[in-house]
């Protein structure tokens, strides 16, 4: 909201409650409603508006997914037909599938699995469908697990606490991939791709790419550790995952054994070549001021 306020435009937000604090009077007018009820009227949210930047996403609750990525996308869609000139879908490397041993570029077919990635994908295709048909053009951003103060990654922050306790090991051989990308950078591609006209009709991925060591070994810096050296095979810690990972409290799930021993990448490089994007905070960086964010909280 900030770049595009900066930019001198005047934004619409839904929300489903209005901030307590509006500090762009004059700039930005909320609509309060929620996307998932289904009983929202969208017309004069939408009415000639030159983009709409799709931002919609629930990552905790699966009961909601469906209603809130499938048929609220649905609903925006069909409001938004003859209204905007263009549409931003912000989606999920996810949709992808879980694939573990390759770069995955914008070409790949989408195979999702899971609640959040099966509905961000049909989510996707809605978009496409319509843009298809000529209600707008498109463009639909994929990130990999998008990091920041404000962002609810409690996985990520888990690993923080790990790192700092001296309680992380690595999992297998050297060499697995750490995707994330800081939240700053996903609104600077947002911006690119609902501002210029090269980005219309494109699919871009959007990821910082660091081996896992690299990746802890940043934390440990932010935190003012040792970078962790305890390595262990994975069949094992596999093996003690899916006996125990399902026990209330029990840390290693095999979904988080899976994150550890990946070496899937995304590459950004189509999103640099054709809209000229370049991070503009480092991974490093990032997980600086998230460690900073968590420390102020505590």
């Amino acid at each position: 909201m900030k770049n595009l306020v900066a930019r001198g435009d005047t934004v619409r937000i839904l929300t489903r409650s209005r901030p307590r604090a509006d500090h762009f009077s004059g700039f930005v007018e909320f609509f309060v409603d929620d996307l998932s009820s289904g009983a929202c009227d969208l017309s004069a949210f939408v009415e000639n508006s030159d983009v709409v930047y799709h931002l919609a996403g629930e990552i905790s609750r699966p009961e909601v997914m469906r209603s809130l990525h499938v048929d609220g996308t649905r609903a925006l869609v069909k409001a938004a037909e003859g209204r905007i000139g263009h549409w931003v879908q912000l989606s999920s490397v996810g949709a992808y599938g879980p694939l573990r041993e390759e770069a995955i570029d914008e070409h790949r077919p989408l195979a999702p699995r899971g609640d959040y990635e099966t509905t961000k994908a049909e989510s996707d295709r809605l978009v496409e469908q319509a843009a298809a048909a000529g209600a707008f053009s498109r463009t639909i951003l994929r990130p990999s697990i998008v990091f920041g103060p404000a962002m609810p990654n409690r996985s990520l922050n888990q690993l923080i606490s790990m790192v700092a306790h001296g309680l992380f090991f690595y999992i297998g051989p050297p060499g697995a991939s750490a995707n994330y990308i800081y939240v700053d950078n996903v609104v600077e591609a947002l911006v690119a791709c609902g501002t210029l006209h090269a980005a219309k009709g494109k699919v871009y991925n959007l990821s910082d790419f660091r081996t896992m060591e690299q990746f802890v070994g940043a934390i440990a810096a932010s935190v003012g550790k040792s970078a962790p050296r305890l390595r262990l095979p994975e069949s094992p810690v596999r093996w003690l995952a899916r006996t125990l990972g399902r026990l209330p409290g029990f840390p290693l799930t095999e979904s988080r054994v899976n994150a550890l021993t990946s070496r899937a990448r995304y590459p950004s490089s189509r999103i640099e070549r054709e809209l000229g994007y370049v991070h503009r905070v480092s991974m490093e960086d990032g997980l600086r001021r998230l460690v900073e964010s968590l420390r102020e909280r505590r």
